[in-house]
């Protein structure tokens, strides 16, 4: 019945928005982590292939992604015990963090916006900081911060999300060391980077509000009370249990982003969808995350940039892998990264004219992609070479649909 709703809107036009920042997660200096923040350092696979280090091809990676698909953010994880060599409370490491510190190099060498992230669910080895006996205090999570925004506070593309999906624990009292962190980050002398703020529940978007984590975290200012800069982080996967464990997506997340959005708007705050993800095995899956992720972009007034997960030292075969692979001298994407994350993206800057024949999507440059009912579409002459998006009728009508709020 929707299809033939959108057909009577002969002839609508219709201008999409789009997020800022779009990126790939470049994983490997998180792996081995679990949920309780136990990160062994022999587990550690930063994406240094290029430079002959090991593990995947972080750099050749993130060139192909700005290069190829114009994208402008990459999200760094790393552990905390990695960084300070398995010393709580000690200083960074100096052999580790030079390793991290190529990483991050990389990344900004491409002109991209880049995230320092801490990958240990708010804790160290089970104890949660500042909330567990003889567990992390927030004095030295507070010196880590310290220490890497010294390092970086000449850098102005560098983002520092404070930590990876924080769980079961006290929302006002993290909120209150998440303050701590946010002033030590402004007083190490970077005042004007991004600095992300997640929540408890695993930064869900779906808890935002439902977990008091939206209403704690807005009440988190710079030292001079403002919250220029200061964004949330908001996760979300398309699983029955929002792990990213299952190739089965079972929802496009819709609602949940929609109350997000809600929130962010009535508090005046905005976000950065920093990880998110979907099996490229699962053909639901399509159709699931390419509607999420047009939704999130109609959205782009609070949510201004979305991260998927996750590539780096994942190779090709993991579960929610958006690796690119290497053949014939240059990188390929897999199809759902290309039409759910890119095509999506650049779908978002074309005009899109619904008729009675199909949909057109007209790019400003006046290069135009026709989808005739079932039929696969194409996109060139957008400045990046060549775009073929794959998507057949049917999914680009839900996605029109989804944004003109049809569904």
């Amino acid at each position: 019945m929707f299809v033939a709703t959108l057909f009577r809107l002969s002839l609508l036009q219709l201008a999409v928005a789009k997020v800022q920042f779009l990126g790939v997660g470049i994983a490997g200096g998180d792996f081995g982590c679990t949920i309780d923040g136990s990160c062994p350092t022999g587990s550690t696979q930063l994406p240094l292939g290029s430079f002959g280090l090991g593990g995947g091809d972080g750099e050749g990676q993130m060139k192909h992604f700005v290069e190829d698909n114009m994208m402008n953010l990459f999200r760094l994880p790393v552990s905390w015990q990695y960084l300070v060599n398995n010393q709580l409370g000690g200083s960074l490491n100096e052999a580790n963090f030079a390793k991290y510190d190529r990483l991050v190099q990389a990344c900004l060498a491409t002109g991209a916006q880049c995230m320092v992230e801490i990958h240990n669910f708010a804790r160290w080895n089970g104890k949660i900081i500042g909330q567990s006996p003889d567990g992390p205090t927030d004095d030295q999570f507070v010196a880590l911060w310290a220490s890497l925004a010294a390092k970086y506070a000449k850098a102005d593309k560098i983002i520092f999300e404070l930590m990876n999906e924080p769980h079961d624990l006290d929302i006002k009292v993290w909120a209150a060391t998440c303050q701590k962190a946010v002033t030590a980050i402004r007083s190490a002398g970077a005042l004007t980077q991004t600095i992300l703020l997640p929540g408890t529940g695993f930064s869900s978007a779906g808890d935002l509000v439902s977990s008091g984590s939206g209403e704690a975290l807005v009440r988190i200012k710079n030292p001079d009370g403002s919250a220029d800069n200061l964004l949330l982080a908001v996760h979300k996967y398309l699983d029955a249990d929002n792990s990213g464990t299952h190739a089965e997506c079972v929802t496009n997340n819709t609602a949940a982003f929609a109350e997000a959005a809600d929130f962010l708007r009535k508090a005046g705050r905005k976000a950065i969808v920093s990880e998110t993800g979907a099996a490229p095995s699962n053909t639901l899956c399509y159709m699931h995350f390419c509607v999420q992720n047009a939704f999130i972009n109609a959205n782009s007034d609070v949510f201004v940039g979305l991260v998927s997960w996750g590539a780096g030292s994942f190779d090709s075969s993991y579960l929610m892998s958006q690796t690119p692979v290497f053949e014939g001298g240059r990188f390929i994407d897999n199809p759902l990264l290309a039409q759910c994350m890119v095509g999506i993206w650049m779908a978002s800057d074309y005009l899109a004219t619904v008729t009675s024949d199909g949909l057109v999507m007209t790019i400003t440059n006046g290069t135009t992609i026709t989808a005739d009912a079932g039929a696969a579409s194409t996109a060139t002459g957008n400045g990046v070479g060549s775009l073929s998006s794959g998507l057949s009728m049917p999914t680009w009508l839900l996605v029109v649909c989804t944004i003109m709020n049809l569904l």
